[in-house]
């Protein structure tokens, strides 16, 4: 009877931490500046998901943290990802997911090529969109199959 008992009284308590665990993070034992942070979720933060409300707060103090060129730069890139249409947003989602699919190796070809690109002048850059939109569907396939396979350059220590 004694083993029901505690085994109960375990049980009771697993099942009521999580509550618990939502109720660390109410609206109103968040910091001044985590309101000011998070002020567009005042309405509904109490009853937001424990693992959401825990992501918006890691983003508050990465906000926090941030220079103000950083913020602008973010509110930038934010208010260009807001401007584009459900399909383009969906399409870019769905390439990250397969980036983040790639081996290790590949992803750190792709942002090295993309780092080369973007080191370039910009007159040069034109000219390869330019030529790369020109092309048929075969020669960018084969343009692709060529950058994969070419020899990477010796890195430097």
């Amino acid at each position: 009877m004694k083993a029901n008992f505690i085994v109960g009284i375990a049980w009771l308590l697993l099942i009521s931490s999580p509550s618990l665990a939502a109720d660390e993070n109410t609206w109103d034992s968040l910091s001044a500046s985590q309101q000011t942070a998070l002020a567009g979720f005042s309405e509904e933060w109490d009853s937001l998901p424990p693992l959401r409300r825990e992501r918006l707060l890691r983003g508050a103090e990465h906000w926090a943290s941030m220079s103000p060129q950083q913020r602008r730069d973010a509110r930038a890139r934010f208010s260009n990802w807001r401007g584009l249409s459900d399909e383009r947003r969906d399409l870019i989602r769905d390439r990250y997911a397969d980036y983040q699919d790639l081996p290790v190796e590949e992803q750190q070809r792709i942002r090295d090529n993309y780092l080369r690109f973007k080191r370039m002048d910009r007159e040069r850059r034109q000219r390869m969109r330019d030529r790369y939109l020109n092309m048929t569907p075969e020669d960018r396939q084969r343009a692709r199959e060529q950058m994969r396979d070419r020899p990477r350059p010796a890195t430097r220590d």
